[in-house]
């Protein structure tokens, strides 16, 4: 459950940077709302999966999942780059994290 948790924090985390993407284009308090909700859940989710797996392993994985999303999400939603070596970097970012669960 606690894994499940920490991958809900990154979905959140994304979600987070996608909404602070959106208020630089367009403010509205739906964008507001959705990202005070994004990083809010974020924090909270991580805080409660930190209470069982070490906070180290934790902050890592949940760091993991928000850069890489983030990073996926501005190529889809905001015409970033999409470059070989960039998505290379994001799937070493991913294999890092999963090498924390599988270690840890």
């Amino acid at each position: 459950m606690d894994w499940l948790m920490l991958i809900a924090a990154g979905c959140c985390e994304m979600l987070g940077v996608a909404m602070l993407g959106k208020l630089q284009l367009n403010r509205n308090w739906q964008t507001l709302c959705l990202f005070l909700l994004g990083f809010g859940g974020s924090l909270l989710l991580l805080s409660q999966a930190m209470n069982t797996l070490p906070m180290g392993t934790a902050y890592a994985v949940w760091t993991g999942i928000g850069a890489s999303g983030g990073a996926v999400l501005g190529m889809l939603l905001y015409g970033e780059g999409r470059e070989l070596r960039r998505i290379l970097c994001i799937v070493m970012i991913l294999g890092a994290a999963v090498g924390l669960k599988l270690l840890g």
